[in-house]
């Protein structure tokens, strides 16, 4: 979906920052974007990052211990 800002002060600070990087406006926002998204991804409380992982882990199942060789060895066709 494309992306229309119709707002004078963002046009101007995407000129000004094309005309800092040699960019095109395009690559100018883009870089912005992608600063403030790791910006904000980096003040994450530590508690939503384990959140994210533990839904993960829960996702993929437990860990079933066993004979990882033979398995290996059963998927080789060498059991």
């Amino acid at each position: 979906m494309p992306l229309y800002i119709r707002d004078p002060e963002v046009d101007r600070l995407a000129e000004e920052l094309v005309n800092l990087t040699g960019t095109t406006k395009v690559e100018a926002v883009r870089i912005a974007l992608g600063r403030q998204v790791a910006v904000h991804k980096a003040k994450q409380p530590i508690r939503s990052k384990l959140a994210r992982s533990l839904e993960m882990a829960r996702a993929a199942g437990p860990f079933a211990p066993g004979d990882h060789k033979a398995e290996t060895d059963a998927l080789w066709g060498e059991g």
